[in-house]
């Protein structure tokens, strides 16, 4: 594997490829922020792991429909309630030349579900892994768990050999500033192998001449470039220097359908943004309230909730391609109850007697984070909540930064009052992803994304039962009764399911799915 080169991140550059032989098949791309790192296991970020899934493989992928397939595993059986047996695919190498087996496996188990690594929360479930022979592993669970199949579709498998040979046997956790040597290379199994990696400014992949698989794609080359500025990424996408960017804003998405040559793919995405609050902190750190929290007062909370006027978001701000929720769940997630999806009314006067009820009659200042580059119009949802909640008396003082800066600092708990986030319970598609990540007490390996430290006892017992329970009837009154208490405590703020939209030039064939992975193995140019 090649030694990676590093620059100086580039404000809104677009870097040209080289001139490419003249059969090459070569897609430039272009998202809003950079791949967080080359380490499957350094950060549970939506973008960050579909990148890597071209790289790097599990035992289970989601293929073009959303369908659950072997791949680094050829089948499986369940032994007992709590062991599955899986059998390797022989022949496997990764992209240095090293077989795959049941050792990569046991190893990529333990690095995955170290304490230290923020992966940890997808394998919650697992006990252990126990190696049957070179290409044989058992799965051994906590408890009956119908999801397995779904965890192990994020569990990307690690060449043990590499990792220890280069330093990188241990994990890494990128929101307490560490790095290592998978952060910035990558020897995976899958499509493409890592070319070039210039943090913040280029990513370039090859094809895997080598690959198990029949590759459906035609291309050679892959160049990523991240550009934060959708005026930037726009253009370059109008004069050809792009084939495909994510996401087309919503105001240019029409400019960019007439423009002849290109086209806007659209449908809604499975993830929903929402607002969390810290309701662990005795204080908050970024607010002029001292000696106390105000935001674990539920009627401040609430207040919060009923000042934002969605409908004006969702006409003004996402210009009508949005859906409000009053859940954390899209429709088409699995375990989505319409009957709990419903909103508090935005009442600003409402909104006004709660605060004074809580003791702040005068309103209160907080601290507001936001990411500028991960989530449709990020930045400017934000910017319209913040005079919303002027007019009630509360302050916000909003901070938005790159996704990376952002991640970093509200995983860690306590240090930001109020956040934006979102989640699409991917690549899990059911339920249980919110609740094991976001809504459970935050311990061990539940609740890596709760730093706000919210926390139900009955809540905690039902997702217990929801990942346990096979009688479909059964787990979804799990499902409903936890939805139903984790909407009346108010922990979040639920806004809406965002809509994709990617631009794409004639000729380049892209499948977009709602999970918003892009799965560069079916992607073909036309001669």
């Amino acid at each position: 594997m090649r030694k990676l080169v590093y620059g100086l991140a580039a404000a809104a550059a677009l870097i040209v490829a080289a001139a490419q032989p003249a059969d090459a098949k070569v897609l430039k791309w272009s998202y809003t922020g950079d791949v967080n790192s080359m380490d499957p296991y350094a950060l549970r970020e939506s973008f960050t792991q579909s990148f890597l899934l071209n790289i790097y493989e599990g035992l289970v992928r989601y293929n073009d429909k959303l369908e659950q397939e072997p791949t680094l595993a050829t089948g499986w059986e369940i032994l007992d309630p709590t062991t599955w047996r899986f059998t390797l695919r022989k022949g496997v190498k990764f992209h240095n030349g090293n077989d795959f087996n049941a050792d990569d496996v046991i190893f990529s188990y333990r690095r995955g579900a170290d304490e230290n690594s923020p992966f940890r929360g997808n394998l919650h479930a697992v006990k252990d892994v126990v190696k049957v022979d070179d290409f044989t592993v058992d799965v051994k669970l906590n408890s009956p768990y119908p999801l397995l199949l779904n965890d192990l579709t994020a569990w990307y498998m690690m060449d043990k050999e590499w990792a220890e040979a280069n330093g990188a046997a241990a994990p890494v956790d990128p929101s307490k500033g560490q790095d290592g040597h998978a952060s910035a290379n990558a020897n995976g199994t899958g499509p493409f192998m890592l070319k070039s990696r210039q943090p913040d400014t280029k990513t370039v992949l090859v094809n895997n001449p080598n690959w198990w698989d029949t590759p459906k794609h035609n291309l050679t080359e892959v160049i990523f470039t991240p550009i934060s500025s959708s005026a930037t990424r726009v253009a370059a996408l109008l004069s050809g220097e792009l084939d495909m960017m994510r996401p087309v804003p919503l105001q240019d998405i029409e400019r960019v359908k007439r423009t002849p040559g290109l086209s806007v793919l659209q449908q809604p995405a499975m993830r929903v943004v929402f607002l969390a609050m810290d309701m662990e902190s005795d204080e908050l750190k970024e607010s002029n309230v001292k000696g106390k929290n105000p935001l674990k007062d539920i009627r401040v909370r609430k207040a919060l909730y009923q000042a934002i006027n969605i409908d004006a978001i969702h006409k003004s701000v996402m210009l009508g391609r949005s859906r409000p929720t009053g859940v954390l769940l899209a429709e088409e997630t699995k375990g989505y109850d319409p009957a709990v999806d419903s909103r508090l009314p935005f009442d600003p006067e409402a909104a006004k007697k709660l605060l004074a009820e809580a003791g702040y009659p005068d309103g209160f200042e907080v601290g507001f984070d936001c990411p500028n580059d991960r989530y449709v119009n990020d930045e400017r949802i934000c910017q319209a909540i913040v005079p919303m909640w002027a007019r009630v008396g509360v302050k916000a003082n909003l901070l938005a930064q790159t996704k990376g800066r952002h991640f970093k600092k509200m995983l860690q708990p306590g240090n930001s009052s109020i956040f934006m986030f979102g989640w699409a319970s991917l690549p899990v598609m059911d339920v249980s992803s919110l609740f094991t990540s976001v809504i459970s007490t935050r311990s061990g390996k539940l609740g890596g994304w709760n730093p706000g430290g919210y926390s139900n006892k009955r809540v905690d017992e039902l997702i217990s039962l929801v990942g346990q329970e096979y009688d479909k009837e059964k787990r979804q009154a799990y499902i409903s009764e936890a939805l139903s208490l984790h909407k009346a405590d108010i922990p979040h703020i639920p806004l809406h399911q965002q809509t994709l939209a990617w631009g794409v030039r004639d000729g380049v064939n892209v499948i977009q799915a709602g999970d918003e992975y892009l799965r560069l193995w079916y992607v073909t140019i036309d001669d």
